[in-house]
């Protein structure tokens, strides 16, 4: 989408702003679970509100095994103009892999809007995307690229490409991370998305409270303007700020 005219990650998708420390519970045999719950003041996907600009509250779960497959869940509330979405419910799984400092993620999404009704004129929301992540790690810095395509992305607006590079900053005298990305979103149907191809950029902050609190606050933006976003403000650039609880 325009998850957010048309009614439309990483994933991890996934939730407002930064995503907080990892946590993992140990089930034995090789099986480990970690969740998270977020409160942020805004929703955004690749820098677009899914909460026209009001705040959201999400959660995420993950169950990974020690040979690098996972399965997971992502929801959150959303509020798309002129339809009855009210929740989006994610399910991702995949496969990721650690080599020295390198990572690989090879995994999907699939975006799914519970209670959801297309009504005259308007398409289904639900769409599934495969995406690849890659992370090099370079103490005090992370370089991480992410590649996503959907075969009929939100809206069913057809193919929908998506390439975003990024970089984490650790300053460990005052326990901050500064991050950065940049993306570019591709749709091949640009009229039932409801805007054009678009650049999406953002610079945060996050650190870790404690007992797996963590909070984040930062600036995203895109290059749409408001004519371009059907007269809405949910493309503007906006601040962000969220807390989140790893378990």
């Amino acid at each position: 989408m325009l998850k957010t005219i048309a009614a439309l990650a990483l994933g991890l998708g996934v939730a407002a702003a930064a995503t907080p420390a990892s946590a993992q519970v140990d089930l034995g045999s090789g099986f480990s679970v970690t969740g998270t719950i977020t409160g942020a003041t805004d929703y955004v996907f690749r820098n677009i509100s899914q909460t026209r600009s009001r705040p959201a509250i999400q959660g995420a779960v993950e169950l990974s095994h020690e040979t690098g497959f996972y399965i997971g869940s992502f929801a959150s509330n959303v509020t798309f103009p002129n339809t009855n979405a009210r929740q989006e419910v994610d399910l991702i799984g995949g496969w990721r892999h650690t080599i020295d400092s390198f990572t690989i993620d090879v995994g999907g999404t699939w975006y799914t809007y519970p209670g959801y009704d297309a009504q005259p004129g308007q398409y289904e929301l639900a769409y599934a995307e495969a995406i690849l992540k890659l992370k090099y790690e370079l103490e005090p810095v992370t370089f991480l690229g992410t590649a996503a395509y959907s075969p009929n992305f939100f809206g069913r607006s057809g193919d929908g490409w998506y390439l975003e590079g990024g970089v984490d900053v650790k300053i460990p005298v005052i326990d901050v991370t500064l991050s950065g990305r940049l993306g570019y979103q591709w749709i091949e149907r640009n009229n039932r998305f409801g805007a054009p191809d678009y650049l999406a950029y953002s610079i945060y902050v996050s650190r870790p409270i404690a007992w797996g609190v963590s909070v984040s606050a930062g600036w995203y933006g895109t290059d749409i303007s408001q004519s371009e976003c059907g007269g809405l403000k949910v493309c503007d650039g906006r601040f962000i700020a969220s807390v989140s609880w790893t378990f």
